[in-house]
């Protein structure tokens, strides 16, 4: 009698307990599309999370629209100015070679040109592109849950993307974060898939390419690795050979300063209780920091960015265990690492860790459950830092410092929760390797 090879846990759905092969209960408690859902109870369950997300959606766009208006801050800014000027350079064949702001890669340009191609105003459809790419995430996380994982990464999105506000809606970042969940929710089954949305991601916003560093090692790797270089060269290489400046936003991004919002803002916040006169003003599109010390700190910034590398690679060297969460575990905990020592944290970047930390939850295995807590939390101070009181942010009154602090101790309590909970999962250095490919040969043999 042939033996059945042993399952592979970075290959099994989202949902199941590779060790057993019993799937989890998440069916029974209506989180499933099996036939126990099918009375009135499991259908309000399934529909629930998709109600709520219509409900909260609505109350965004009524902020957007300014029929709530929250604060005296212009938040539309950026798409009826800035976005629909971009897009009338870039329909000239050129990006933006004169805007410091532009500091997106290429693919962003389609982006900008999208809404120019709908049947209403720029802003009409900009607002249809970035509901729909919210509408797109649900919709991947309610499969997820179908599929036999957990409903809790479903409700964080539902839950989380409107805590921030209407910011959200005012940006482009849910574009890219919906092919950052898609990417790392397609890795489970097809890590080729995987890699090549990571690719285009990162044409997009370049953090998406973090989504494949927790890939287990092996073939897995090497797919997902090359499928993120051939989609990228690719699409910078149309880009390079259709339009003028594609790459002129390396330049721009390299001369950015120190950003008001950052946590390398932190030090000057205390500073201005003992007397440091810098101030903060728009540069480079963002309210950064001026005054002394704030090219110091800067650097140190960039060596901290440098140094968080240097502990993914550590990580990824001295792994031994890879679950079917750790793929987004990882992900995210990179992710985290580059937001804190980032010299800019924007108001959206917290739908990026909120697109992560949904996909770790829609495992039953993750590790990063009080990580998606405190996300939570650093939402509502982002919300309340931005837009609510980002004129006291910037004059560093009292009401609007504590709210930033608060926020950003978060993000950084967030950051070394989720390394150090990922680490001890994943690193045994007292056991065997316990590797997440199956032996090839093995495998073989079986067949």
């Amino acid at each position: 009698m042939r033996r059945s090879p042993s399952p592979d846990p970075a290959r099994t759905p989202i949902g199941s307990h590779s060790e057993t092969g019993i799937e989890s209960g998440s069916r029974e408690r209506g989180g499933g599309s099996g036939p126990g859902t099918g009375t009135g109870g499991g259908r309000a369950r399934r529909w629930a999370p998709l109600l709520v997300w219509a409900a909260t959606r609505a109350v965004v766009l009524l902020a957007v629209l300014d029929v709530l208006p929250l604060g005296s801050l212009a938040l539309t800014t950026d798409v009826k100015v800035i976005y629909q000027g971009w897009a009338q350079v870039l329909q000239t064949g050129t990006f933006p070679l004169d805007d410091m702001t532009w500091q997106y890669p290429p693919l962003a340009a389609a982006v900008m040109l999208l809404p120019c191609w709908l049947p209403w105003s720029y802003f009409t459809g900009f607002l249809t592109v970035v509901t729909a790419c919210d509408a797109l995430a649900a919709l991947l996380l309610a499969r997820a849950r179908r599929r036999g994982g957990s409903g809790a990464g479903l409700w964080l999105w539902v839950l989380g993307v409107p805590l921030l506000g209407p910011t959200v809606y005012c940006r482009f970042d849910l574009v890219v974060t919906v092919v950052a969940v898609g990417g790392l929710l397609a890795s489970a089954r097809r890590p080729v898939l995987g890699g090549v949305l990571a690719g285009v991601g990162a044409m997009l916003k370049v953090w998406p390419v973090l989504t494949v560093v927790g890939t287990p090692r092996g073939r897995r790797t090497r797919d997902a690795v090359a499928a993120v270089a051939v989609s990228a060269l690719a699409l910078g290489f149309v880009f390079a050979v259709t339009m003028n400046g594609a790459f002129s936003f390396l330049g721009f991004q390299e001369n950015r300063g120190v950003e008001v919002e950052s946590l390398g803002a932190l030090p000057f916040e205390a500073a201005r209780l003992l007397g440091w006169h810098g101030t903060a003003a728009m540069n480079y599109g963002s309210v950064e920091l001026l005054g002394p010390g704030v090219a110091l700190v800067g650097r140190l910034m960039v060596a901290l960015s440098v140094g968080a590398f240097g502990w993914l690679l550590l990580w990824r060297a001295r792994a031994r265990r890879w679950t079917p969460a750790t793929p987004a575990d990882a992900a995210l905990t990179a992710l985290l690492l580059f937001v804190v020592t980032s010299r800019v944290i924007s108001p959206q970047y917290l739908v990026w860790l909120v697109g992560l930390a949904a996909v770790c939850l829609a495992s039953p295995r993750t590790t990063q459950r009080p990580v998606a807590w405190l996300l939570l939390a650093a939402g509502a101070f982002t919300f309340l830092e931005f837009p609510l009181l980002f004129s006291d942010v910037m004059h560093f009154r009292l009401l609007g410092s504590t709210a930033l602090v608060l926020r950003n101790l978060l993000l950084l309590a967030a950051a070394l929760v989720s390394g150090r909970r990922l680490w001890r999962e994943t690193v045994r250095p007292d056991g065997p390797p316990v590797s997440a490919a199956p032996r090839e040969g093995r495998l073989a043999t079986a067949r």
